[in-house]
Formats: structure tokens, sequence, C-alpha cells
């Protein structure tokens, strides 16, 4: 059996989705599963085993330059030639239905009540229904399990294996501390309102005396992370690959982040992890386990109506961070 999944975006979005490809493969070890992405985010489907092939689509670019859209059309109809027996939409938007639609004949996606853009929905042969104020990551194994047949519970997404892949090609030897916890600190996110005090996450690293290091992935980002080295002992890390940056994630005792794709490598990875959430809901966008941990403002989070001005985030006590961070490093709860 030949499927091709669709999950375009974003970095988070891709994560949580790809938890489900062990459950599928496990199922059948023969399927071949060939996974459809904006060409940004390929690095962080790459080396996976479970994955045939990676296929980099570029729908981004039609923004800029609107002659982009017959290249992407044809490029996709290039793909459908692989003649996929099942075409999985996991994403529930109209540009992805008709990617979808493009690349084969049966196609299954969200029903017109469990995403936001229901006009997608029509554009399917069947349909599955999952709430879409249900937690994402089982949203995920909804709507790539159910088509297949293939049954999950709590429990097994407890047991995950670790699921993303990397190759090593940076020297993290001068940056990890041998004697000392490592702290990975993400400090953006794709809204302001998502993202944390620097000057809180500054308290931080200066009330927890191990080694604090701070990934960013734009100018911006960059800009927070100095701010924080310059109020505290936190080293500014360089600007990582995805592939490094999985790496990385994977070797630190602790990471600490915003609601966003880098954070949510954590959780992918079995590494403990606190997930700070203001605007957007906790209990929705990823999975706590005994090693990730999330805290979350006093907001009341409708997540099919999110506020991007909603800034709850920066009144969050980092008291209560650095207390759950110490518990995760110390009381042997890894």
């Amino acid at each position: 059996m030949k499927i091709a999944i669709v999950k375009l975006s974003a970095m988070g979005d891709i994560i949580h989705a790809m938890v489900a490809l062990q459950f599928i493969k496990k199922a059948n070890p023969s399927i071949q599963i060939d996974w459809f992405v904006e060409k940004i985010f390929t690095e962080v489907l790459e080396n996976n085993p479970d994955i045939d092939n990676v296929f980099a689509l570029n729908l981004k670019s039609i923004k800029k330059k609107k002659t982009e859209f017959f290249s992407q059309i044809s490029i996709i109809r290039k793909y459908s030639k692989n003649s996929y027996d099942l075409v999985i939409d996991a994403q529930g938007l109209i540009k992805s239905a008709i990617v979808s639609k493009l690349l084969g004949k049966n196609r299954v996606g969200f029903s017109k009540t469990s995403t936001r853009e229901s006009l997608a929905s029509s554009l399917y042969n069947k349909i599955i229904d999952s709430d879409y104020s249900k937690n994402v990551i089982e949203r995920n194994l909804d709507i790539l399990l159910k088509p297949l047949d293939i049954e999950f519970n709590k429990e097994s997404i407890l047991n995950k294996s670790p699921f993303l892949f990397f190759k090593e090609s940076f020297d993290f030897s001068d940056i990890l501390n041998k004697e000392k916890k490592n702290i990975l600190l993400i400090v953006g996110a794709s809204w302001p309102s998502k993202i944390y005090s620097k000057e809180k996450f500054a308290k931080i690293v200066q009330n927890i005396d191990e080694n604090f290091i701070i990934a960013w992935g734009n100018e911006e980002e960059k800009k927070i992370a100095e701010f924080i080295s310059s109020s505290s002992k936190a080293v500014v890390l360089p600007k990582l690959s995805l592939n490094d940056l999985k790496s990385l994630v994977s070797k630190v005792d602790l990471l600490i982040g915003n609601d966003t794709g880098p954070t949510h490598m954590a959780w992918a990875l079995n590494i403990p992890s606190i997930t700070i959430f203001g605007c957007t809901p906790g209990y929705r966008n990823t999975y706590e386990t005994d090693i990730n941990k999330i805290i979350e403002s006093k907001s009341k989070v409708d997540p099919e109506r999110l506020n991007k001005e909603d800034y709850s985030i920066e009144k969050i006590d980092e008291n209560e961070i650095i207390k759950i961070a110490k518990d995760l490093l110390f009381e042997g709860k890894r």
C-alpha cells in the first residue's frame, strides 16, 4: 500500500502529526509513506526511517509571485503519477485539500465541523470527525490512523518511541557542560503574544545554577537571546539548522520554551520540557507527561478564536517555572 500524507506546516503541527508514523509502520511495516510539506520544514522530517519520501512544495512562494501558482500545480501533478492508494490531508485547510485532490482519487480529511476551513471537507471522499478543541496530538492520530483502521489510546501515546532523527553534523562539545545540567531556552514564537518576558527568562537563569544555552531563529529572537545573556550567565548559540537543533535537543537535560515548534521537539524526543502558554491552550497544544510539563496564564482561551492581543503570558510568575525546572532536574522524575 502507498499513502501520501499532506501536512504542509507549521513546525509544531508537523511534529505533532509525526508521532503517528510509528503506529502505522508497526501495524503495516511494508506500507510506503510519502510526506508533502512546505520546503522550509523538510529538515524536520528528514532522516526518519518511517518516511519513504519527503516531497517539498513551495506554496508560500505564490503570495510573492502569482505565476508560481502554475509552477506548484505542475509539480503536484507530477507527484500524482506516484499512484497513491490513499491521500490523507492532515492539515484541514483549503490549500492542503486542493493539494490532496491533485495527488489522488482516494482522499481522506477532516469533517466540516472538525476544521476551521470547512469548505476543505467537500474535496474528500471520506471524512473523519475529530473535535477541533481536542488535543492536537490526538486529532492528528485520528486523521492519520482511523482511515487505516489502526487503534490508539493514551497509554500508547505516552509509551511512544522518540521520532525525530538527525545527522550528527555539529560539534556541541564546547557548548554542553559535563559537570552541570544543560538547559536549552527557546525564546521566540510566531506571535509576540506567545513570547515569555525576556526579563523573566533572565531571572530563571539567575536562579538555577546550571548551564543555560539559548537558541534563536531570526534577528528578533537573537536580540531577545542577547538580552538574556547580558543579564545572566546564559550562552547564545550560533544559528542552527533544524537538523542540528534536533540533535541538540536530544542531548540537553531540560528545555524551557514558548508554545512553538522547537519547544515541541523535546516531547518528540522524550526530553524533559516546560512549555509556557498564554494566548494558546496548553491542554490542546501539547501532551503533558511525567517529564513534559506545561505552565499556563490565567486566560480563558478559546482554541477556535485565539486572541493575538492576549499578552497574559507575561504575567506568569517565573518562580513557578523555576520550581518545576528544579523538580524535573533534581527529583528523579526523568
